[in-house]
């Protein structure tokens, strides 16, 4: 179904049937004072599964836990008890093993005799398989909204898993990136401050965790997750990080107690010992019919990111901006993977090829395809100043369009050279039929991958914020200048089919053998916890030639 762009009300919280509104295992129940934080569960392996909650304690306390094959606890296969201390700041989490391959489950929690609300989540399958259905989700940020797409994901029943692919908080201060929004709806930032230090990490998990989408989707899914930057700070790199001042300690430090918080506070395995925490990435195998690998692209080999403010007085003509790309942005040095995730991508490719499974998916947190803004100028949008529009916000977007130069630079269009050895890894794997799935952006894509030979390497789908809003629109630019801009973008880049700047949500995607199906479903407002979801698009995806292509 290409090029389908119908509004059709999916799933919210007003007009819904009964059956919809009661959530599986009482996860409509109220949270106990002891389980504030839920519960959630992720990182599955054909026999195990991580299950993850907090206690509210102020001493090392005991919390038992059960596993069982029905919601009604009847048949128990699993239980033990986790000891817990303000070492780990009251976080609980065990994995859950000897378990069946690709089987539901429900969990829960209890101490001094008061239960957590109930659980649910599944292995990994194994062998013959015929379906999968994933969500894709993305920049969910507290200040902006509610997490309204995590409660739809929660309600949809066709989803299996949910890939996180980042963003999953924000490091900014009460006052900063979103600190008007956030007055305007009582969801202002805690602590106040940027948040810097272990305490102050672990502060802020706690205050998305409670956000009742988010209570309600980690219940009811289990989670596939990867970091982004702002888990750390805006644009980290090997080295440092964009938002980080010499005034706020040492770098290594603070990106060290944001993944401390990071690992206590999420559903996944912690590192093996002796293993970089920051060498976070997975293969997930779904039986016989498909592959997701997991990459960790902010932390153990990227290179710092180029800012265009240091080179835009040196680019004056066309050639100054292609020799830009070449020699600064193009330098062979300007690593975005390490050598021992590029080998665990190699080895996990060989072995979905190996088991000729149709599916190889990547989960990816920036945007892969090339993406140029275009002459804006040209072609004759105007776009009004106001004084909602960000200053120097068209200004920037006028002068990268008048040397079509790449939209971001913090993706892998500023590592161009990484993103070619990418590929070259691939290709040289047998691996030209890419499923790239993506987040960072706010905005929904439907992009076809090329490398610089013009060779199509596959498909990426990208998804739009959970609460993060799109450039344009966040840039102050009204709702018809957006979506002028969102067919522009799509007019004048040839990796790109589709976008969309305007909404919030997630991407459904559901696999067969023989296609695979993108959905993308919007929410009718983050401002207030009442919503509708509607379809804004929808793709169909098959092999075509050795790689993937989009019904035409």
């Amino acid at each position: 179904m290409p090029n389908v762009n119908r509004r059709q009300v999916v799933v919210g919280l007003l007009g819904l049937p009964v059956a919809l509104l009661t959530l599986p295992g009482g996860l409509q129940a109220a949270g106990q004072s002891y389980f504030i934080h839920g519960v959630a569960s992720g990182d599955p392996t054909h026999d195990s599964v991580v299950l993850w909650t907090r206690i509210e304690a102020d001493q090392p306390v005991d919390v038992a836990w059960e596993l069982a094959q029905d919601e009604g606890f009847r048949k128990i296969v699993r239980q033990g008890v986790f000891s817990t201390n303000l070492h780990r700041d009251y976080t609980v989490k065990v994995v859950a093993d000897q378990l069946k391959q690709g089987t539901a489950y429900f969990y829960r929690f209890t101490h001094n005799g008061v239960r957590s609300v109930t659980g649910r989540t599944r292995t990994m399958p194994t062998g013959s398989l015929n379906r999968l259905c994933i969500a894709l989700v993305s920049c969910s940020n507290y200040p902006f909204g509610y997490f309204n797409g995590y409660a739809a994901i929660a309600r949809d029943e066709a989803v299996e898993y949910v890939l996180h692919t980042g963003d999953y908080i924000y490091e900014y201060a009460a006052d900063g990136w979103g600190g008007t929004t956030a007055r305007q709806i009582g969801r202002e930032h805690k602590p106040a401050n940027e948040i810097v230090s272990l305490s102050d990490y672990r502060q802020r998990h706690a205050q998305y965790k409670r956000d009742a989408g988010s209570l309600a989707m980690h219940a009811a899914k289990p989670l596939l997750a990867l970091w982004d930057d702002h888990e750390s700070a805006n644009n980290p790199w090997s080295g440092g990080a964009q938002n980080h001042q010499a005034n706020e300690g040492v770098w290594a430090h603070r990106r060290s107690a944001s993944l401390r918080a990071y690992y206590e506070w999420m559903p996944i395995r912690d590192p093996a010992p002796g293993q970089d925490p920051a060498s976070l990435w997975r293969n997930y195998v779904f039986g016989d019919l498909a592959s997701l690998i997991t990459m960790e692209t902010r932390h153990t080999a990227r290179a710092k990111q180029i800012n265009y403010s240091d080179h835009m007085a040196s680019i004056k003509t066309q050639e100054d901006a292609r020799s830009f790309e070449r020699e600064v942005l193009g330098a062979p040095d300007r690593l975005m993977i390490s050598a021992q995730m590029a080998e665990f991508v190699t080895s996990a490719l060989q072995s979905s090829l190996k088991s000729q499974q149709p599916w190889r998916l990547i989960g990816n947190a920036i945007p892969m395809a090339k993406i140029r803004v275009p002459d804006v100028s040209a072609q004759g949008i105007s776009m009004p100043v106001s004084e909602s529009v960000v200053p120097g916000a068209q200004a920037d977007l006028v002068w990268k369009g008048k040397y079509n130069l790449p939209f971001y630079l913090d993706t892998w269009d500023g590592y161009p050279w990484a993103r070619e050895a990418f590929f070259d890894l691939c290709r040289n794997a047998g691996a030209a039929d890419l499923l790239v799935l993506t987040g960072d952006s706010h905005s929904f894509w439907a992009n076809e991958l090329q490398d610089d030979n013009s060779r199509k390497m596959g498909i990426e789908i990208g998804t739009a914020g959970i609460s993060s809003p799109g450039d344009f629109l966040e840039s102050g630019f009204d709702k018809d200048t957006a979506l002028q801009l969102d067919q522009l973008f799509a007019q004048q880049n040839k990796e790109v089919r589709w976008t969309d700047n305007f909404h919030q949500g997630y991407v459904r995607i559901e696999f067969n053998r023989e296609s695979a199906q993108a959905t993308y479903l919007a929410v009718s407002t983050v401002l207030k916890p009442e919503y509708t979801v509607s379809t804004v698009r929808s793709e169909i995806i098959r092999h075509q030639n050795g790689s993937l292509a989009y019904d035409e």
